[in-house]
């Protein structure tokens, strides 16, 4: 069985609506690159997706009074870095996974998790 990995798209900044159309294409092509060697590794792109700037994202966290409260206002925190976008691997091991997310086009850094098989849930 194949092992899956997620691989966290780290920067340091990231805004779509700063993106020049070209920028865009750039990255797009190298992202496509990413996936044809991904292909050619004989490993499996299982999904994956850009995220939108940290001002639109949401931050939930449980209430005493078993609602949840939501916060609009972010960025939140001390936040240095965000998490810009994602892919979700299928390999043979880790050593493929850690060799594939180095391929990863980045400006920041990749965070490389393996998936626990939480079994029929």
């Amino acid at each position: 069985m194949a092992e899956e990995y997620v691989v966290f798209i780290v920067e340091s900044e990231w805004d779509p609506a700063q993106v020049t159309e070209e920028e865009w294409t750039s990255m797009m092509r190298q992202h496509r690159a990413f996936a044809e060697a991904v292909a050619a590794a004989g490993a499996q792109l299982l999904g994956g997706d850009a995220l939108q700037s940290e001002s639109a994202a949401v931050r939930i966290t449980p209430a005493t009074d078993g609602k949840p409260a939501v916060f609009t206002d972010g960025p939140f925190g001390e936040l240095r870095e965000v998490v810009t976008g994602y892919y979700k691997l299928g390999v043979k091991d880790e050593a493929q996974a850690r060799e594939l997310a180095a391929l990863v086009p980045t400006t920041g850094h990749i965070e490389l998790f393996p998936v626990m098989d939480t079994g029929s849930m």
